[in-house]
């Protein structure tokens, strides 16, 4: 994996999930600055980075935060991102004094039930030609 993927702000998340690709797109639209990168996990380059972290590539139900060389899986990759966007959403980061246990409960009670609820697309999200360059793969 090229260490630039490890020195900036990357987000992993399930490309065929249409409640991941939304909260993609509400990023996106969010950070003008253009600090976060992406990958699906499907991608070759998320499952490469799985296997550098020692996630197995096939599990597809976690979000995966890397903030400069630091690693953050499920809920504290959630409050970790809201931590490092622009306005309001920092303060969610209060939810960090929860026990991480009980975070991903509910984070794994979403993941596990994504697709039923909100549905599953047939191919991962294709970025659009101006998005390209926040995108991996």
């Amino acid at each position: 994996m090229e260490e630039s993927a490890m020195s900036r702000q990357l987000i992993l998340f399930d490309g065929v999930c249409v409640f991941c690709s939304f909260w993609v797109r509400f990023l996106i639209k969010r950070d003008p600055e253009k600090r976060f990168r992406f990958a699906t996990l499907q991608s070759e380059t998320g499952r490469k980075i799985l296997k550098t972290i020692g996630l197995s590539p096939d599990e597809l139900d976690t979000m995966v935060f890397i903030d400069r060389g630091r690693l953050f899986l499920r809920s504290s990759a959630a409050l970790r991102i809201a931590r490092s966007m622009r306005g309001l959403w920092p303060a969610l980061f209060v939810f960090i004094i929860i026990p991480v246990p009980v975070r991903d409960l509910l984070y794994r009670l979403v993941a596990k039930n994504r697709y039923r609820l909100f549905g599953k697309m047939e191919f991962c999200m294709v970025p659009t030609p101006d998005l390209k360059e926040r995108f991996l793969d």
